[in-house]
């Protein structure tokens, strides 16, 4: 499994990913924040591929100096395969590189049921934010 850096042409597998794996309601919010942080910063967007096919994404964003976890979701054929941790771990390192005062986890009603995932990674309530709606990629 590769993970790195979002390329143009992932676009299309990535937006079918998206379609496949989550409601339509959390796709079309999901699609809005995902083609504002391209245009501002497409390191923060993260692939996993496997035999060069896109099995997950992560989107991350920073927003007043906290990097922030946006949305991850892993096709349903390569899941519990630890694509979702490696992805995780590795937007984490570019938070880190880029020295976020402090990382947080989106947590809308579309993330809940992965929460446990951020959490088997050390995360904890105090680092899931609830208020993502005021986010710059989420507001516009």
């Amino acid at each position: 499994m590769d993970v790195r850096s979002f390329q143009l042409a992932d676009y299309q597998p990535v937006t079918e990913l998206l379609e496949t794996v989550l409601s339509e309601e959390c796709y079309e919010q999901t699609m809005e924040a995902f083609g504002r942080q391209l245009s501002w910063d497409s390191e923060l967007v993260l692939v996993a591929a496997v035999n060069d096919e896109i099995a997950g994404i992560i989107i991350g964003t920073i927003d007043n100096g906290k990097g922030y976890y946006y949305r991850i979701a892993v096709h349903p054929d390569f899941q519990r395969r630890g694509i979702g941790k490696k992805l995780i771990a590795s937007l984490r390192q570019r938070f880190v590189q880029r020295n976020v005062s402090k990382i947080m986890v989106t947590a809308d009603e579309h993330n809940e049921p992965i929460l446990s995932l951020y959490e088997s990674l050390g995360y904890v309530t105090a680092d899931f934010f609830r208020s993502f709606q005021k986010l710059s990629i989420v507001a516009g």
